[in-house]
């Protein structure tokens, strides 16, 4: 039984090459007619380069990006609230790293290439719709809209739906479904800076309450003068405001002046983000969790299934998460009742089982209690006023406890197999 999986991003591919790793027969359709390194940065945390590890490009990938030291909370008067080891840094088997999105995409994408075979990776096909039948000649039908206009009918046994927020089967399956927008907009962008605290530190400053900046390395030594690519994230939350577009280029004007007086001795935020050479807009959103991903032999995964806000890195990593544990209930299926449609549709339901609930919980958990909760604690505590020290407030061992909390919601808290 030969897998489709619809999208070729990084759930699509971290897909392919765990099925291929488990003798699984697969091929691929991406919408784009030409992989490219686009994007900006992606923050790789240790549950998700375990499973890179495993699928033997992890190696690959660590020379490409910056691995972290250290996160850092400021509020947004440059005040420390509350600092912790990452990685490897803090007894994790694997590293947490900083990389550009898009050298993390080729690196599966070129993998996927070798190992499956450039006739199983198909590019320029968008998925515009499914049929599926049932019963002995069951099946699933993909409308497929080329690069060059035309169209064209995939048939597939097994469909894996990783085509992203704004999925064509998503869609189809809940006609109604709608993008939640809580009046969050997002601006983007690097910028070739000088080293900033360590030089391998994920800083987070302010809160969405009062503007917020996350701020890491992705790649090093950028010109050989030792300067470092930054990416740099902007985030204000204006309920009156309309929502960003995704497909149009950031203004500054837009956003500077709620961070142009963010200037401290240890960083120029205005001055960081005026040296970005474009920026990028989006709109912070997600989707409420669905009651289920799985219809006959057709499922969601990644983005598709549970788009998240991208606070504490984790979409990625639930995403590659989804990838792996698919695989294995496929492979587990088959061995036990043989490479049919009654096994691949319990393969399908036992995914659903053990991933839904935990992405719901991932998606709910970064609209009411993200990482940054640590600051707003803080300005909380200090009614939004600058402090002498952030121990007058609060004990590091309390702030301890909210990122704990996160880490075990998203699950890559510390464990002795970690």
């Amino acid at each position: 039984m030969k897998i489709t999986i619809v999208g070729g991003g990084i759930a699509g591919l971290s897909f392919a090459l765990n099925l291929h790793a488990r003798g699984i027969d697969c091929e691929v359709y991406e919408a784009v007619s030409e992989v490219k390194e686009i994007g900006v940065g992606i923050t790789l945390l240790p549950h998700a380069t375990a499973e890179l590890n495993k699928l033997g490009v992890l190696g690959q990938l660590e020379p490409l990006g910056i691995e972290n030291l250290e996160s850092v909370f400021f509020n947004r008067y440059g005040q420390f609230v509350y600092k912790e080891l990452r990685g490897r840094h803090a007894g994790y088997n694997t590293p947490e790293l900083g990389i550009h999105r898009g050298r993390l995409h080729k690196v599966l994408y070129e993998a996927a290439l070798q190992r499956l075979g450039p006739s199983k990776i198909h590019t320029g096909y968008r998925c515009t719709g499914f049929t599926q039948t049932q019963g002995a000649n069951s099946g699933v039908e993909l409308q497929m809209e080329l690069a060059d206009g035309t169209h064209q009918k995939v048939s597939a046994s097994v469909v894996v739906a990783c085509d992203g927020v704004n999925s064509a089967v998503r869609r189809q399956l809940f006609p109604n479904d709608q993008v939640a927008f809580a009046g969050i907009n997002t601006w983007r962008g690097v910028s070739v800076h000088k080293p900033i605290l360590s030089g391998k530190s994920y800083v987070r400053i302010g809160s969405i309450e009062t503007g917020k900046m996350v701020i890491y390395p992705i790649i090093d030594n950028v010109d050989g003068k030792g300067n470092q690519l930054i990416n740099w994230v902007a985030e204000i939350q204006e309920d009156h405001k309309a929502m960003n577009d995704w497909n149009k280029p950031g203004k500054l004007e837009d956003f500077l002046p709620t961070f142009d007086k963010w200037r401290y001795d240890w960083l120029d935020v205005a001055e960081l983000i005026s040296t970005a050479d474009h920026i990028l807009e989006y709109p912070m959103v997600d989707k409420n969790p669905l009651p289920q991903w799985t219809f006959g032999t057709v499922t969601l995964m990644g983005d598709a299934a549970h788009p998240m806000y991208p606070r504490g890195s984790n979409g990625s990593a639930q995403a590659i998460i989804d990838a792996r544990t698919l695989a294995d209930c496929l492979k587990d299926a088959f061995n036990a009742g043989g490479a049919g449609t009654e096994s691949a549709t319990q393969a399908l339901m036992d995914y659903e089982s053990k991933r839904l609930e935990t992405t719901g919980k991932v998606v709910t958990t970064n609209r009411s209690l993200p990482p940054d909760a640590i600051i707003m604690k803080a300005d909380e505590l200090s009614k939004g006023q600058p402090f002498e020290s952030i121990d007058d407030l609060i004990s590091q061992e309390e702030l301890r406890q909210i990122s704990e909390n996160y880490k075990k919601i998203a699950g890559f808290a510390l464990t002795p197999n970690s």
